[in-house]
């Protein structure tokens, strides 16, 4: 039945036509509004390439410039999605030509239908190998981004397959036992990027969704296994029968699994409060994923288990299955929990004074939004584009002033902006350059203004402000059922930044707040609730700390191959927040489950404390490092985006699995004592007795 769902999903994939995020659903605010307004009346900007022709190491001959350029022109006239091709205009410098070719068709789609543009580019180039001829524009930068994406996913899945089967050998020391795990988290990517193609047709895909669903689901559906199939061996080990090994395992791990794949989808949900295109597109592959990969972990995986019985632990690894199967004690763990043992609150401020420390540079966090200068040099159109804004630098920004009225008004609305434009600062505006149009049916109306500075330059805000605050609500003083607002390059940037910086407290409050209800319901402890909210916030501040450092200064330039723009891309911080506080409850509810397991059973705080963490560190470990090598792959992709999601989340886990679970939780617990189940009571379970002195549990038949 796993096999016939997994293999249905991935057929509906590609019969489901899969809906992208247009521009007009990534834009917010007013800028959003005005998109939108023009988009409807078909006003819409249409796409631009350009073609640039360079000489190769000499200086630009200008008769076979305009010869090469005039071949670029025949040529791309004769293209069915060309509407226009501009005259050649060269470059102050007189080292470049440049030709503007304007395309057909919505410009949602012109990346799909670049290819034929870039082929003429291409024959041109093929016949004056001597120049430098080369095509960038919004939809080839995109077609080429998106291709070096999808080169970096199938990297990222060559990669980080053998290097979690090797984990799983070294935690399993069997080689069925290792790919048992990793089949599922596979099975659980290949399903929900089939589902995926549904889910935008309510959703539309930002162009990341599959890069979410394999960082996600690799991380996951290993580390549920993971928890799975170790708690059942353990049982074994100890005496019970395989199917009570099973069942015990469902009971302990598997209640583990469901309720941590419910945080993460909590935490997902948490990321539609953002009401932003790019977070919901984010948010729903991760819930596919995590969805499927819960769902395979308590119905696939005990029957994968209950089939093949002692065969899961062949064949085996000689010394690999020695060290996974040793009974005595671990050494390590107990000597590095001995400081929280002896000295519980020196132990917890200076661990949580270390961690602070190391949030503390996230309060210079400085945001801005994916720009082409932080795209990586790996990529040729990149290149492309560089070459471009040095031999054509841009130094305006476009802001637009979107009118809409009845079309019985058109003649008084035009009037209106036409003062409006004669009224304007002409420090801050331009308007020689400036135009007005107006829609087939004259009820929308654009003046177009440019703006004599870099969109996010002081006079670009200046000018924004200042139409936004009175100039335009002035201007149509009087015309009936008018509405109107203000877009354009800085107010996109500006309302996005705004937009963020509102929605966060709300995705913040969801998250927590929805977490600690969990928390409280599973372990019946308002004081467990609690410490799981300071200690989530004490990784995801340290892990903001660290993103910071890394990607807002040039010292990891060269360690991680990017160029810095001294910023942050806006939404990273926001999204790692929300994967780490979900990914974070793997490890949290797994072994706080096995610290109550031990105290409900009788035994001290103190002593339950060391029998949970020393026998799950193991277990939590090895799906750390599962999480830090899909991580860690990621941090190695070309795209800025992705280096900074890896970083961010392979410094959260390694806080998580490493300070917090192994120093500030035991310490935290030890001196909370019996009041970390307040306000409940423990409750010895019914099925389960402890032989003293080895404290083993085991499952006892009816």
């Amino acid at each position: 039945m796993w096999l016939v769902f997994v293999a249905a999903c991935v057929a509906i994939g590609p019969s489901v036509h899969l809906r992208k995020v247009s521009d007009v659903d990534t834009t917010v605010g007013q800028a959003g509004q005005a998109a939108r307004l023009l988009h409807e009346a078909n006003l819409d900007d249409p796409t631009v390439e350009n073609v640039l022709i360079t000489a190769k190491g000499v200086a630009l001959d200008p008769s076979v410039a305009d010869a090469v350029a005039a071949e670029v022109i025949e040529r791309m006239r004769r293209l069915p999605d060309v509407a226009s091709v501009g005259a050649p205009q060269t470059a102050s410098s007189h080292q470049a030509v440049l030709v503007q070719i304007t395309m057909r068709g919505s410009p949602d789609t012109a990346d799909d239908r670049v290819s034929t543009l870039l082929d003429t580019t291409a024959a041109v180039q093929a016949r004056h190998p001597y120049m430098r001829v080369e095509q960038v524009g919004r939809a080839s930068l995109d077609k080429a981004i998106n291709k070096q994406v999808g080169s970096d996913l199938a990297t990222a899945a060559n990669v980080s397959l053998p290097i979690t089967l090797l984990i799983m050998l070294v935690a399993f020391g069997a080689i069925i036992a290792a790919g048992v795990p990793v089949l599922l988290a596979l099975t659980a990517v290949a399903s929900a990027t089939g589902l995926s193609s549904i889910v935008s047709l309510i959703l539309p895909d930002s162009g990341t969704t599959s890069s979410m669903i394999l960082l996600m689901g690799m991380a996951v559906g290993v580390d549920y296994s993971l928890f799975y199939v170790k708690r059942a061996r353990e049982e074994r080990a100890r005496g019970a029968s395989k199917l009570d090994s099973i069942e015990l395992a469902a009971r302990t791990s598997g209640h583990s699994v469901v309720v941590s794949g419910a945080a993460v989808i909590v935490s997902m949900l948490g990321l539609l409060l953002a009401r932003d295109a790019v977070f919901s597109s984010l948010a729903a592959g991760s819930i596919l994923v995590v969805g499927v990969a819960v769902l395979g972990s308590v119905t696939v995986l005990p029957a994968v288990l209950a089939k093949l019985g002692r065969l899961i632990d062949r064949p085996r690894v000689p010394v690999l299955w020695r060290l996974s199967m040793r009974s005595r004690e671990p050494r390590l763990w107990p000597a590095l929990l001995r400081p929280a043992m002896r000295y519980p609150a020196q132990t917890l401020a200076i661990s949580v004074s270390t961690l602070v420390i190391l949030a503390t540079p996230a309060l210079g966090l400085s945001l801005h939004s994916d720009t082409p200068e932080g795209l990586p040099q790996s990529i040729s159109a990149v290149q492309s584009f560089d070459r471009l804004t040095k031999a054509f630098p841009s130094t305006e920004a476009i802001t637009t002033v979107v009118v809409k009225a009845p079309a019985a008004q058109a003649d008084v609305v035009s009037a209106r902006l036409e003062a409006l434009r004669a009224s304007l600062d002409p420090s801050r505006f331009d308007r020689s350059s400036s135009s007005l149009r107006a829609s087939s049916d004259a009820t929308v109306h654009e003046l177009r203004l440019d703006v004599p500075g870099a969109e996010d330059s002081v006079i670009a805000r200046q000018g924004l402000g200042d139409l936004r605050g009175t100039a335009v609500a002035e201007a149509l003083r009087g015309v009936p059922h008018a509405s109107w607002a203000v877009g354009g390059d800085t107010a996109r940037q500006i309302d996005y930044d705004s937009h963020l910086a509102d929605r966060m407290r709300w995705v913040v409050e969801f998250v927590v707040g929805l977490t600690m209800l969990m928390m409280s319901v599973t372990f019946r402890s308002i004081a467990i609730a609690l410490m799981t909210a300071a200690m989530n916030m004490l990784s995801a501040g340290a892990a903001l700390g660290v993103l910071v450092l890394t990607f807002q200064h040039s010292w990891a330039q060269s360690l991680l191959d990017f160029r810095s723009t001294g910023t942050v891309v806006s939404w990273i911080p926001l999204f790692t927040f929300a994967v780490l506080f979900g990914l974070s409850m793997d490890y949290h509810v797994f072994v706080v489950s096995r610290i109550r397991e031990a105290a409900a059973t009788g035994m001290s705080t103190r002593e339950a404390v060391r029998y949970g963490i020393t026998h799950s560190a193991g277990t939590v470990t090895s799906a750390a490092f599962v999480m830090v090598s899909v991580f860690t792959i990621f941090a190695s992709l070309h795209m800025v985006e992705m280096k900074e999601i890896g970083i961010g989340l392979v410094v959260a886990v390694l806080v998580d699995a490493l300070i917090v679970r192994i120093i500030v939780l035991p310490a935290a617990m030890i001196l909370l004592g019996r009041a970390n189940w307040w306000p409940g009571h423990l409750r010895r379970p019914a099925q389960q007795v402890v032989r003293a002195p080895q404290v083993l549990v085991e499952a006892r038949t009816r």
